[in-house]
């Protein structure tokens, strides 16, 4: 029996665990020298001693992990989780949880490409993830490697997207920023929306498409013993989660309000990781902004769907394990929100299966199959 047992699951959020060569090892010889030092960035359950000049984890120790069955999920999280940086062995884990396919970002590599300001080493950074993730995922067609595009100069990142293709990844996770300077919306950038609306490939924003942590004055509250979690791959503390989505909230606006949705019908967007109760409000404030300003802002006259619509046809949501999603779908629609893991990220928690069957058990079977497949179908044309 898998961890799905006989639940058909599609996996929106997963990851793999850095090594310290994963971006040199497949980068160009003008950018390696210049690439920052990826092991001193490195924590979890990492130890350079235990797997320095190794790929995978020891045989012993692999098959340990594996006689954990069905209970995967409730094992060792970070490096020390069966098929954290060895695509093979990830097949393996895979083959325990049952999903049918699995979405992989990386778990370092985002604010070292989206927040570099030399643009030629954003873009040689950027590439040499995209081999390092196709590399990965070769060999196991459920693998599904999310590349990282910088759009700042729209020439580059055309380019890259050509090889994105080229690689066989499955989508294009980019900053949650004004990039170059601009409006995600900026006609500049849309052959880049008409690239990825052409080729299939979906944009994504997740966690580390902004800078992670509110800013530091937020922390001084005069409470010298207060202690947080903060800290290394994607942790949070409280404060950083009450507003972990504002950059995502500002870009999905721009992007709508600026008529990209409606121009290119068939781009799809998944937004991971970033929790979704918000995107109700949102979706109302946009469909309010819409409708309000259409007369002093003639582009949002020409609208044909509400934004409310363009988001129920093009967009995709995962919600945090602790978040109801039965209340998410009754506040808005059922097309919005997909099912993820984040193996092997402790975000995940220890049974996200189970978190969600309770607050998916009111939906109808149709809703529910929603959730846990059809949305992630639709959004990666499986």
């Amino acid at each position: 029996m898998t961890y799905a047992d006989d639940r058909t699951i599609y996996d929106a959020d997963s990851h793999l665990m850095e090594l310290p060569d994963f971006l040199s090892r497949n980068a160009d010889q003008k950018t390696k020298p210049l690439l920052p030092d990826l092991g001193a960035l490195l924590v979890g359950s990492f130890d350079a001693t235990t797997y320095e000049n190794l790929d995978r984890h020891p045989e012993e120790y692999a098959d340990k992990l594996a006689s954990l069955g069905d209970a995967l999920t409730k094992g060792p999280k970070w490096h020390a989780a069966l098929g954290a940086f060895n695509g093979p062995e990830r097949s393996r884990a895979l083959n325990l949880l049952g999903f049918k396919r699995q979405i992989i970002f990386s778990s370092m590599c985002a604010r070292l490409i989206f927040a570099e300001s030399n643009t030629d080493l954003a873009y040689g950074a950027a590439a040499a993830h995209n081999r390092s993730m196709a590399e990965f995922c070769s060999d196991d067609e459920r693998l599904m490697g999310i590349a990282m595009v910088p759009l700042q100069d729209v020439g580059k990142a055309i380019a890259e997207i050509d090889r994105v293709i080229a690689l066989g990844l499955a989508g294009v996770w980019v900053a949650a920023d004004a990039p170059g300077g601009r409006s995600p919306g900026h006609s500049a950038h849309d052959p880049i929306w008409a690239k990825l609306a052409e080729a299939k490939l979906p944009f994504i924003l997740h966690v580390g498409s902004a800078p992670l942590a509110i800013e530091d004055e937020w922390l001084n509250d005069g409470q010298p013993n207060s202690v947080s979690a903060r800290g290394g791959a994607e942790v949070i503390g409280s404060k950083d989660l009450t507003v972990i989505h504002h950059a995502s909230h500002k870009f999905l606006s721009a992007l709508i309000l600026d008529g990209v949705l409606e121009t290119h019908p068939t781009l799809k967007g998944g937004i991971i990781e970033i929790g979704a109760g918000w995107v109700p409000d949102m979706l109302r404030r946009l469909d309010h902004a819409t409708q309000i300003w259409a007369k002093s802002e003639p582009q949002l006259a020409k609208m044909k769907r509400l934004p409310s619509e363009q988001a129920r046809e093009q967009l995709r949501f995962t919600p945090y394990p602790f978040e109801d999603v039965a209340q998410l779908v009754s506040e808005s629609y059922p097309e919005l929100y997909m099912f993820s893991s984040d193996y092997p990220h402790a975000e995940g928690g220890r049974d996200p299966i189970g978190r969600f069957n309770k607050t998916t058990a009111t939906l109808t079977a149709d809703v529910q199959n929603r959730f846990f497949s059809q949305n992630f179908i639709d959004l990666y044309h499986q």
